[in-house]
């Protein structure tokens, strides 16, 4: 069996979370959806899991639920065929309520491409196309 990553994230309104990232091209798996988290697959084995604040707070011992849209906890990064590729994700993203920005690396274009991407909540996706 392959290995898989599950991406757990904090949300604060289900429905708009579940538009963004279905906007951007990830397919809700209706098996492991209900009212406390969505599972929401960018590949077979890569899922982003939406969350409630409440239900993700049972997962934390003696922490408490970032707000990410001041705090940042993680960066989750996707990779992308080509650079044409993440610039599409990212104006994807600020037409359904996200933003996205460049971090100048010094690193040609043609070398690595990358833009960050925030969701509704502040949640941080990096979108990058490497030459490989």
């Amino acid at each position: 069996m392959a290995k898989m990553v599950f991406v757990n994230l904090p949300v604060t309104d289900m429905q708009r979370s579940i538009a963004f990232y279905t906007a951007l091209g990830f397919k809700q798996n209706k098996d492991f959806s209900d009212e406390n988290g969505v599972g929401m697959m960018w590949s077979e084995t890569i899922w982003l899991m939406l969350l409630t604040h409440d239900f993700y707070a049972q997962f934390l011992q003696e922490q408490t639920v970032a707000a990410t849209q001041s705090v940042s906890g993680s960066m989750t990064a996707l990779s992308f065929d080509s650079v044409a590729a993440v610039k599409e994700f990212a104006a994807t993203a600020a037409a359904n309520g996200g933003s996205y920005y460049h971090v100048e690396l010094g690193i040609p274009e043609d070398q690595m491409y990358e833009l960050e991407v925030k969701d509704p909540d502040g949640n941080v996706l990096s979108a990058s196309w490497m030459a490989m």
